[in-house]
């Protein structure tokens, strides 16, 4: 038995399922969940002694790569002036001046632990702000596990949504509405409806939880129509997008101006934390000002901010953004030819250094291509990547990244790699 085989079975005796967060157990592709004790750079190291090129990535917080010099001695020296005190800093200032300086329509910001907080606060306090309770999401999107946001599309579309989780009150997912990905025409059809008492639009705008998605041209700045024809307020979820694309956000990058937007990981340089900013007159109903209460004994924790400074500095000193485009376009093409040449039913989609390879032919546009891909074939090729050394989301409907710490070298190992799996499934297929 494995070293990683022993800590599963040790984990499943105390700890849920074995993991802290489900994506971690491989249900998605079966065999057994991979344990970690290090990394640097592109690369981790198992409990088994085994060296991956990684294009996880911590699920998109290590855009610098693992233990970057700078941002550990960051966080060391953050660390050896307290862990937390439950005060306000003089870090939480500057991180906040500069939130707003990269992010311009965010006005006002408040800090928080993770991305699921910043966007449940974010829900709530628009709701405070319109007096309004019912909120559009959209199939296919993640937007955290608090109780609004883990519903599905109901079966009618102004019927409200269904719960997607056990513990979820039906009343909670009926004030949720769930149309398709890029489907603003539903849009529409559910403001003429409920326009009256829509608080809410929010969405990805690109989607990471379905794999990568793009909007079509013109959708979000449709539902910025939308939101301003009914009041509601339009919540960008930039927990994936948010520093990933260039030094901003999603929605600065390309000209739509959400009314908040909720960032995480990224900012947080691999340390827990979370955002939510927006237009003054909104994030002033936040308490203490406003009626709308947010509270966190670690908000603002001294050490994420430290880590998150010290990333969010790098990223705007020396714009990586380019060269993780160019490496991301050069592993997509290559891995989209090599299907061709296999024939390989993929479609590897990219934009930045985000990538999915889908199983399937043609880009996904909603949450019901994606479902047409092969999860099968996804997971071998996940395994038989993973035995060459190489280390993918284990779930076809996540989202890979290319890294500042990935080259040439890294790109051209993969790709070698995936002409050696993707034959090999050509053969058995």
């Amino acid at each position: 038995m494995t070293n990683s085989q022993q800590l599963s079975e040790r984990a499943r005796r105390v700890i849920p399922g074995g993991v802290n967060s489900p994506v971690r157990a491989f249900t998605s592709v079966g065999g057994d969940p991979v344990y970690v004790t290090s990394g640097k750079g592109a690369r981790i190291r198992t409990a088994d002694g085994q060296e991956l090129i990684d294009y996880c990535g911590s699920w998109g917080p290590l855009i610098l790569g693992h233990a970057h010099d700078v941002v550990v001695g960051a966080i060391s020296a953050a660390a050896e002036k307290g862990t937390s005190f439950g005060i306000n800093t003089p870090a939480e200032v500057e991180m906040a001046e500069l939130l707003c300086k990269l992010v311009p329509s965010m006005k006002m910001v408040r800090l928080v632990s993770s991305g699921t907080e910043s966007v449940m606060t974010a829900i709530r306090l628009a709701r405070g702000f319109t007096n309004r309770c019912k909120i559009v999401k959209f199939t296919g999107g993640y937007h955290g596990h608090s109780d609004a946001l883990l519903v599905a599309a109901g079966s009618g579309l102004l019927t409200g949504g269904i719960t997607s989780s056990a513990g979820v009150s039906p009343a909670v997912a009926a004030d949720t509405f769930v149309p398709d990905y890029n489907d603003l025409e539903a849009v529409h059809r559910i403001a003429e409806g409920h326009g009256d008492d829509l608080a809410a639009i929010i969405i990805e705008p690109v989607a990471g939880n379905m794999g990568l998605v793009e909007p079509d041209p013109g959708f979000l700045e449709g539902l910025r129509e939308v939101a301003d024809q009914t009041g509601a307020l339009l919540i960008f979820d930039e927990v994936i997008t948010g520093f990933r694309l260039a030094a901003t956000s999603r929605g600065q990058a390309v000209g739509v101006t959400p009314d908040l937007t909720t960032l995480g990981k990224i900012i947080g340089g691999g340390m827990p934390i979370g955002a939510v900013g927006g237009r003054a007159e909104v994030m002033q109903k936040l308490a203490p000002l406003g009626p709308v209460y947010q509270a966190g004994t670690l908000s603002g924790n001294p050490v994420a901010v430290a880590a998150g400074l010290a990333t969010l500095k790098i990223l705007t000193d020396t714009n990586p953004y380019p060269e993780m485009a160019r490496l991301a376009e050069r592993l997509a093409s290559g891995l989209n030819r090599i299907a061709e040449d296999k024939g390989v039913p993929l479609t590897c989609v990219q934009l930045g250094g985000m990538f999915t390879p889908f199983f399937a032919v043609g880009r996904p546009r909603r949450l019901d291509d994606v479902k047409q891909c092969d999860l099968k074939a996804y997971a071998r090729f996940f395994h038989g990547m993973l035995a060459r050394g190489f280390y993918l989301p284990p779930s076809q409907f996540e989202v890979a990244f290319v890294s500042a710490a990935h080259g040439d070298e890294e790109i051209d190992a993969f790709l070698a790699a995936a002409e050696d799996v993707l034959g090999t499934q050509a053969e058995t297929d």
